[in-house]
């Protein structure tokens, strides 16, 4: 195959990618980055696009190359590219095979490359100490699910990280968008299954900062709201370890605004309070007496297991038992589900429907607002 080494000039210039192999994303962002009009056919989204990018998870048709000037076949399947190939001689169209470049008739010059880094830079209030033989630790918040609602800061460093440790919440498609070179370690909760125990995550992110220069602490929803965040960065502290803190959308926020909930509204709340429902011997430890205001909106974290002690318990101390209540499962995911009931009516309608975990539970006048604000179809 003989090449002849020419630059383009694709700005404004439609290019085509076809399929979703894991060159495909780097050569959608490399065009994008030259100001090319970009259509990517034949992949879900895995990545933060930029604005110049059009993805459309379907499969390649051949109008799929009019107006195009330059194209990609990155399909996982090598019929599919061997016929854009084809498709594209007859218009006279340059492709590129993302898995077969001795067959290509176009390749990506070194030159092209977008410029990268190996390691992203700290927040600026982070100053690091020349004399530190260990790395920087980010505790990071992967937000309730959707990658989406990830923040652009979360997205960068976990694409740079060197180690991951993450927990059960932090949804596939967020693992997805991680740097796939990184060292993987799962750290997960569940009830009464603990990968490893606190003490063991805390030791551990001791010894990756003292082994790699970008170690991100991966957790879902905000990592200081029930993360334990708090705790892992004191050791860190202790340790003398360079760490920062970036936030993630509490579950809270992110369920209550993908289920049609506002957490507060003029007419129904004018305050909200984050509460544990986990059990501690059987019980759940809460100042019940505070929790009946019925302009208060009450937002139960781990609360699936206790959920009909709950109820009980907020209408034995004089919450009303026709408070609006809602289980959001999965919430902002494409397998969410919302139940809504009340104090009364909601034990029995969990009990009816198999809900599994993760769960929140949202009590006051504002769930019943969810009928009329309802947006997010799954």
């Amino acid at each position: 195959m003989e090449l002849l080494p020419v630059s383009l000039s694709l700005a404004d210039r439609k290019c085509l990618v076809v399929g979703s192999q894991p060159q495909a994303d780097h050569l959608v962002k490399t065009l994008a980055a030259q100001r090319a009009q970009v259509v990517w056919v034949g992949c879900a989204a895995t990545s933060v696009l930029p604005d110049n990018v059009r993805l459309f998870d379907r499969p390649f048709k051949s109008d799929d190359l009019d107006d195009c000037w330059l194209v990609v076949a990155a399909s996982a399947s090598d019929t599919e590219n061997n016929s854009v190939k084809q498709l594209c001689e007859a218009r006279q169209l340059f492709c590129s095979i993302a898995t077969d470049q001795q067959h290509s008739n176009w390749l990506l010059s070194q030159a092209a490359e977008p410029q990268t880094t190996t390691a992203i830079s700290p927040h600026p209030a982070y100053r690091e100490d020349p004399h530190q033989n260990a790395g920087l630790v980010s505790l990071v918040g992967a937000g309730p699910g959707d990658p989406d609602l990830l923040t652009l800061r979360a997205l960068k460093l976990i694409k740079i990280a060197d180690a991951i440790v993450y927990d059960r919440l932090v949804s596939k498609p967020i693992l997805k968008m991680c740097n796939p070179d990184a060292e993987f370690v799962y750290a997960g909760k569940a009830k009464a299954q603990h990968t490893l125990p606190q003490d063991s995550i805390n030791d551990l992110l001791v010894q990756l900062a003292k082994k790699y220069k970008n170690v991100v602490r991966l957790k879902g929803g905000d990592p200081f709201i029930f993360g334990r965040g708090g705790e892992e960065i004191e050791t860190l502290a202790d340790q003398e370890i360079a760490f920062q803190v970036v936030p993630g959308i509490t579950a809270a926020s992110g369920c209550a605004a993908f289920s049609g909930i506002p957490l507060t509204h003029r007419d129904h709340a004018q305050s909200c309070i984050f509460v544990t429902g986990h059990l501690r011997d059987g019980k759940i430890n809460l100042n019940w007496q505070e929790l009946i205001d019925p302009g208060l909106t009450i937002v139960v974290y781990m609360g699936l297991t206790g959920v009909d002690q709950i109820c009980k318990s907020l209408i034995e101390h004089g919450r009303s038992a026709d408070t609006p209540a809602a289980l959001i499962e999965r919430g902002t995911k494409p397998e969410q589900r919302v139940l809504s009931s009340t104090l009364q009516g909601l034990s029995l309608l969990v009990a009816q429907n198999n809900v599994v975990a993760p769960t929140l539970l949202i009590i006051g006048g504002v769930v019943s607002l969810r009928d009329k604000l309802d947006w997010f179809k799954p």
